[in-house]
């Protein structure tokens, strides 16, 4: 297939790049590939970016079926531009689309796809620090239809926007809600895939952490709210004492990139990092006798996030008093240093998209 590239008449004035937040801000340009059953993925293009029309009866408006990924796109202080492990997204797309029905994408033509739309809008990639460009691939049913089936047609898109940091407070600790009431999801639903619906299902318990000053939410598992999953924008890691756990990925959990990361990198430093199941009884103990050393998420919007404080019931846990963390700061440095080219890339993760 041959990408087509319609460039846009009307430039928009790009946003000042030390006021930029998260999501608000969207580039010149977009990429968009169709899909029926007779023609596969079919008319790769990138048009000016804009609204869209759709028939009132769009299946995914119904029915929710409709999955996304986040990546970036990052400058470089010798202004080459890098993607962090940019297939691994795209992978992790075709798992979660065997979960929703929907057809599987070729990882290579769309990381082809990306690289073009990314280097085509590449002067939308900012160059402050703690800045880079969010990338979002995201595909969802178009049949006109309101009988309850999967979609025969489908519609691939991704769409570029300048951010800073997802957290107003930057890599300062965050404060976490534990949430003792609603579930995100259980084991044999979607919570291992990157699907709307999971999200939407999130939204009443990080209103109510909002109401209570808490930048988010950590959802304990759905059958007894007793074990550690993950916040709402990010894996989990807890130090305690010399072992780093974070808990398994058993169908609940999304298995992040930027966790899987972490976790390379932990073992490669030598620490003691478990994958297991961790209740919140098992973390309060480890708090009272002085065992919880760090906290911290991790995820693609935030990269590394300190955790200062967690929630739970009528306790609070207070961890690093206010500081960073020594993993979490060099988990951080470590993956914006290698995400950023400042520091080598022994990995291979990074991905240089040609200008």
């Amino acid at each position: 297939m041959q990408i087509t590239i319609q460039k846009t008449t009307k430039p928009k004035a790009k946003p000042d790049q030390d006021k930029l937040g998260f999501g608000t801000h969207f580039t010149d340009h977009m990429f968009i590939m169709d899909y029926e059953p007779e023609k596969g993925w079919y008319s790769p293009r990138i048009t000016p970016y804009e609204p869209l029309q759709l028939d009132p009866a769009t299946a995914t408006l119904h029915y929710g079926q409709a999955i996304f990924e986040g990546l970036k796109a990052y400058r470089t202080a010798d202004n080459r531009i890098l993607l962090f492990r940019p297939e691994k997204n795209l992978e992790r797309i075709n798992i979660t689309n065997d979960r929703m029905c929907m057809p599987p994408i070729d990882v290579d033509f769309c990381l082809e796809a990306l690289k073009t739309l990314v280097s085509l809008d590449q002067d939308w990639i900012p160059s402050a620090p703690g800045t880079s460009l969010y990338i979002r691939p995201f595909i969802f049913a178009t049949d006109p239809y309101l009988g309850v089936r999967p979609s025969n047609t489908y519609r691939f898109m991704i769409i570029l926007s300048p951010v800073g940091a997802y957290y107003a407070g930057g890599i300062n600790p965050v404060s976490i809600y534990v949430e003792p009431e609603y579930t995100r999801a259980v084991k044999g639903g979607t919570g291992f895939a990157k699907t709307i619906g999971n999200y939407a299902a999130s939204l009443k318990a990080q209103a109510k952490a909002a109401e209570k000053g808490f930048v988010q939410v950590l959802w304990l598992d759905g059958m007894e709210k007793k074990y550690i999953e993950e916040v709402g924008a990010m894996n989990v890691f807890f130090r305690i004492n010399d072992e780093i756990v974070t808990p398994a990925l058993e169908g609940s959990i999304l298995p992040g990139i930027t966790r899987a990361s972490a976790i390379q990198l932990l073992k490669h430093w030598g620490m003691n990092v478990s994958e297991r199941k961790i209740s919140m009884e098992e973390l309060y103990s480890s708090y009272q006798e002085g065992a919880l050393k760090e906290a911290f998420g991790s995820g693609t919007a935030a990269v590394i996030s300190p955790i200062g404080k967690l929630a739970w019931n009528d306790k609070n846990i207070e961890i690093g008093q206010g500081e960073i963390g020594e993993i979490s700061l060099k988990l951080y440095d470590t993956l914006t240093g290698i995400q950023t080219g400042r520091m080598e890339d022994t990995f291979n993760w990074t991905v240089e998209v040609k200008q």
